[in-house]
């Protein structure tokens, strides 16, 4: 049962959308009641029916190690309400701070089946599978999973589409440049010639 009411399950062959978004990402994983999350740019969409996505994961992240004893992990989108949660928890390591996760201020809930950890402030979530590749794992640290659930934010998330139009700007998605220089998603352009010569 979802336990956010402005969350609707989302087709898994359809889930890839969320990530042609090009957002930064959260990552989370859980493995033995022990959880971590962390910011990742490095995080595309790969296949469809069902969805497949790429990750890039370094070894020295803490969640690391999570998705490679769980074999599975989530991808949320996050928007600009929690850019400062998101910031936080890419500038602090839990190898480093075992409360990294409290201080946050990030509010973590789970959905369904899932024992994985989401963090609240997401317009849409995906659950992955590991699909196992050694090599590219231990070499290029890239992870690729396959969507076994997913979930958008239906104030954004209408017909299997995003769209922003009339939206808080809040619920807008962020998107990572360097250092600590994000932009948040624009305006939308639609059709032949995208309404620029108007």
């Amino acid at each position: 049962m979802i336990t956010r009411d402005y969350l609707e399950k989302v087709d898994i062959n359809k889930a890839y959308r969320l990530l042609n978004l090009g957002a930064t990402c959260m990552v989370t994983a859980e493995y033995n009641g022990d959880t971590g999350a962390m910011p990742a740019t490095w995080v595309g969409a790969l296949d469809y029916n069902p969805t497949k996505c790429t990750a890039v994961i370094a070894k020295e992240h803490y969640t690391r190690p999570l998705i490679e004893k769980s074999g599975y992990f989530a991808i949320g989108v996050p928007s600009v309400a929690i850019a400062k949660e998101l910031f936080y928890l890419g500038s602090v390591s839990k190898n480093d701070e075992k409360d990294k996760l409290e201080k946050s201020g990030a509010e973590f809930f789970t959905l369904d089946n899932s024992n994985i950890p989401l963090i609240d402030g997401c317009i849409g979530y995906l659950i992955f599978k590991v699909i196992p590749e050694p090599h590219n794992e231990q070499v290029y640290d890239l992870f690729i999973g396959e969507c076994v659930a997913a979930y958008a934010d239906k104030r954004v998330y209408k017909n299997n589409h995003v769209c922003f139009d009339g939206v808080d700007p809040k619920l807008h998605t962020l998107h990572y440049v360097a250092g600590s220089h994000f932009f948040a998603l624009g305006d939308e352009l639609k059709g032949d010639g995208f309404g620029l010569d108007e």
